[in-house]
């Protein structure tokens, strides 16, 4: 069944099945290839992971789109002939995490190969300052590029008193959990409107744990920081079981002003059912990867990304690909790009 399976997708690669109708297959792919019992991996493959968040984040998702773009395993078709434009021989997979900050030190420590972070855990982790005040930085970090931008969502019971931040007092909020990013800045948007976790329930869980409980009364409100939609907050909104709080005000002006990889976002109205338009805050997704991974390798990731091809598939996949774009890849960088993404990046002119 596995292998059977296996062949369904290397098909795909092949360009003998509608891509858009398969776009996630290449989640699935290491999967089956790693686990086949006996296989012995040739030679010249190379798996390559993705660190993303939970399955109820944009990470995700994103992360199993930008695998299937770079990816381009044995006995694929080429990129000349209509198949896959990705790395010759790459098999690249999204695998589920905390989140940013578990992403930022599985890469660091090489237990990871790449992963998706916020623009200010990245930052905080190479200055070894914010979070990361009390370790070692970790200079060996590197940027591919940037994404998109993630909005902080604050989901709360629909038909709960909650209508400001303040009114987070006293009640059960979960801010997610240990080593994601939506933590950090939970606790920055919190302390922004003069509250602390002893001021609320505190819970620390994922968001889509959050929004189970959310639906069965037990939780009355939320934080998840992932680009719009997102699907642990669509589908409460789609049965009329939460609302979304602006975070506005002097307060939120004040937070950019301290903070300067905050900026002001916005949600339009109707991206979620029942939803009008809200005021937030957003910080910026990146690509990170350490300097053990090589310059020739990272380069060829980079211009898998970004050729014309891939286009294409970001466009056809999660709504918030369309916002990944090769002018806006150099966005808010807060640490050093990797050798090999500034050599593509510097061959098309925007690095001098």
């Amino acid at each position: 069944m596995i292998v059977g399976n296996v062949n369904y997708l290397l098909r795909l690669f092949q360009g003998r099945l509608p891509i858009r109708k398969y776009l996630y297959a290449g989640i699935l792919l290491g999967v089956f290839l790693a686990f086949i019992p006996g296989r012995i991996p040739a030679q010249s493959e190379e798996f390559f992971r993705i660190g993303t968040s939970g399955t109820g984040g944009t990470y995700y998702p994103i992360g199993g789109l930008l695998a299937l773009v770079i990816s381009n395993p044995p006995g694929s078709r080429s990129c000349e002939r209509g198949g896959s434009c990705g790395v010759i021989d790459l098999i690249a997979v999204a695998q589920s995490s905390n989140g940013s900050v578990s992403n930022i030190k599985a890469i660091a420590a090489g237990t990871l190969e790449s992963g998706f972070s916020q623009s200010d855990v990245a930052y905080w982790a190479y200055t070894g300052t914010g979070i990361f005040a009390n370790d070692a930085p970790l200079t060996n970090l590197r940027t591919i590029t940037n994404l998109y931008p993630e909005s902080i969502h604050l989901v709360a019971l629909q038909g709960s008193e909650i209508k400001t931040v303040q009114d987070l007092k006293g009640k059960r909020v979960s801010l997610d959990e240990p080593g994601s990013g939506t933590l950090v800045d939970a606790r920055i948007i919190l302390a922004a409107y003069g509250l602390s976790e002893e001021d609320i329930l505190a819970q620390y869980i994922k968001p889509e744990a959050a929004a189970s409980m959310m639906e069965k009364g037990e939780l009355d409100a939320f934080f998840i920081v992932a680009g719009y939609p997102t699907s642990s907050v669509y589908n409460l909104t789609a049965k009329n079981g939460a609302k979304l709080i602006n975070i506005d005000g002097i307060n939120a002006e004040n937070t950019i002003e301290e903070y300067g990889f905050f900026a002001q976002n916005e949600i339009p109205a109707g991206t979620y059912p029942n939803i009008p338009h809200i005021k937030t805050l957003s910080v910026g997704a990146q690509w990170i990867v350490s300097t053990s991974i090589s310059e020739e390798r990272v380069y060829e990731i980079t211009k898998a990304l970004w050729n014309k091809t891939s286009r294409r598939l970001l466009d056809n996949g999660h709504p918030k690909a369309k916002s990944i774009v090769l002018d806006k890849a150099l966005d808010g960088l807060g640490i050093p790009l990797h050798p090999g993404a500034e050599r593509y990046y510097r061959e098309n002119g925007l690095v001098q």
